[in-house]
This record gives C-alpha cells, structure tokens and sequence, in this order.
C-alpha cells in the first residue's frame, strides 16, 4: 500500500500556511507546519484540515514547535525568516535570516536525512547556501524557489498585456532572486510565437524592468508584508514535481559548479525537477547582452554569499 508523502513546512507565517493550503487541495501529502510561536501551527493546521471535508481533500495537517514531527519528510520547505518591510531590500535581511534559516535546515535536516530542501527565505540565493552547509546535504536536494515566481510574475504580466490566457504564455528568468534578475525574451513566446513579433521592444523593456521589482511593488502596497500567494504555489508547483517524479523543467536556484561559466553559487536556472531534486541542470545558450546580465546577476550573489 503506497504511504502519502510528507511535507513539513518550517514557518507558519503567511507564506507557510498558504504553501501548506496549495498542497492540502492538490493532495500532495500529509502536511506538518512548524513554527517558533505556541499555537500558532497547530491552530493553523487544525484550521486547514477542518477545510477537507467542504473541499474534499484528504490530508493529515498538523502544527508543531518542534522539528520532531518533522521526522521521514519527503520535502521540506523553509519559509522562516523576516519579511521585507517598504524601503528594504532583500538583502537587508542576510544576518537576521541566516541564522534563523542555518537553525531550520540543521534541525530538520537532523530527522529527516533522505528529504528534499526547497527554500524561499530572503535573500533566496544567499540563505541556499546557508541551508546546503547547515544541512550538509548534496547539491541537488537543496533547491531555492525563485525562478518560478520571477517566470510568474513576467508571464502574468505579458498575459495582462496581450489580454490572452496565461496558460499560453511560455517563459524563461534566470539569475538571482532580485533586481538583477535575467528574463530571457529570446526564449519567451505566446503560444509558439516569439514574444517580439507582438510586443514592440521599448515596452517589453518595461515589463522586465515590473517583473525584477515584482516583489517590491507588492511590499510597496501591502506596507506591513510581502508576497505570499505566488510564491507559496511555486514552492508547491515544485514539490508537486518531486513528489510526483514529474521531471518537470523548471527554472530553480540550484548550485553550480561550472555551468554557465559560474562556481559555488546558487544561481537560477532551468532544471529537471524530479524525485531525486534536481537531476539536472540545463544549460541554454544565450544572447550575449543575456550573459553579462547573468554575471552580474552572479556578482549580486556571490558579494551577499561572502558577507556570510
């Protein structure tokens, strides 16, 4: 009899509990929230689970404070950490998170040795780094999420110009989780047409240029939070992929070690996303404007890495 999968989602802010919510009504698994604050995950998990019977989905949902209930995850998603306030970059968080991120990959790293990381913490590609030392895992089970949302966030914004169905909208951003983010329009396209041939390119220029500060307009506007809808389901789109051995290509903040002339940084790329993590890292030629934005993109990460 196949077990469920489990998924253990370390923060139960907004962003965990939305996570553990996208993956509950996608029955991915049986689903543990863990979080510093008394009450907080096991109220939030007793919420959630009360929701399966009116929308018919069986998962076992349960809140802890402590990484024992973690234990034989199949996935772990961490999501602790400071949220960004208006006027903050992401990087203004490094210190602060990376200790709180260092302690939630060693704990739950400890009890469930065969899991998958999946991290979203700011700043993304900085605290996978913290989370691949502290869990001493290997380098395709500690992913970062960050290209799915950056890829979203330009998709829907392409779909919203175009007035066509976002389903259509096919997409590739790589580089770090920040303003120096990479969309690749060479590899952008509206149902098989070159994104070029319908949007003049001055105004495509403006749409990466929201799609990089996607993230800052929504802090802008929330004033007392960040994003959590979009970047919940791109972590669950890709726990979804592991847990389904879907092989999903994926763009994903994964360690490189020489691909894309870059070494020891996690970086956003397309991967194939699969039961192992990441099973390979796909390397796409670019544009040569498209590779001196990767570097500097590169340079961005590897100045917050060595501030570690």
């Amino acid at each position: 009899m196949a077990k469920r999968a489990k998924i253990s989602i370390i923060g139960s802010g907004n962003i965990g509990a939305t996570a553990a919510h996208w993956a509950a009504a996608k029955e991915l698994g049986d689903i543990v929230l863990v979080d510093v604050v008394e009450g907080v995950p096991q109220g939030k998990g007793l919420d959630l689970f009360q929701s399966g019977p009116v929308e018919l989905f069986d998962a076992k949902i349960t809140g802890s404070n402590s990484y024992e209930a973690t234990a034989n995850s199949d996935v772990i998603i961490i999501t602790a950490g400071l949220a960004r306030k208006p006027g903050m970059s992401r990087d203004d968080l490094l210190a602060t998170n990376a200790k709180i991120v260092s302690e939630c990959a060693s704990k739950s790293a400890a009890v469930s040795p065969n899991a998958i990381i999946i991290v979203i913490s700011n700043p993304l590609d900085a605290m996978c780094t913290v989370a691949h030392r502290a869990s001493k895992f290997p380098k395709n089970r500690v992913i970062g999420m960050a290209g799915i949302l950056d890829t979203a966030r330009y998709r829907a914004f392409l779909a919203m110009e175009l007035n066509v169905s976002v389903e259509d909208i096919q997409a590739l951003v790589l580089g770090g989780h920040g303003d120096t983010m990479v969309p690749l329009v060479s590899y952008t396209n509206v149902g098989g047409i070159p994104i070029s041939q319908l949007i003049a390119k001055d105004r495509l220029d403006e749409i990466v240029k929201r799609t990089a500060n996607g993230g800052a307009e929504i802090v802008a506007l929330l004033k007392t939070g960040s994003a959590y809808y979009a970047p919940s389901a791109a972590a669950v789109q890709m726990a979804e992929a592991i847990i389904k051995d879907k092989k999903r290509v994926l763009p994903c903040a994964a360690l490189l070690e020489g691909e894309y002339g870059i070494n020891g940084l996690f970086i956003g790329v397309p991967v194939i996303l699969g039961a192992n993590g990441i099973e390979k890292v796909l390397e796409v030629s670019l544009t040569n404007d498209e590779r001196a934005a990767l570097n500097k993109s590169a340079a961005a990460v590897k100045e917050l890495v060595d501030k570690l």
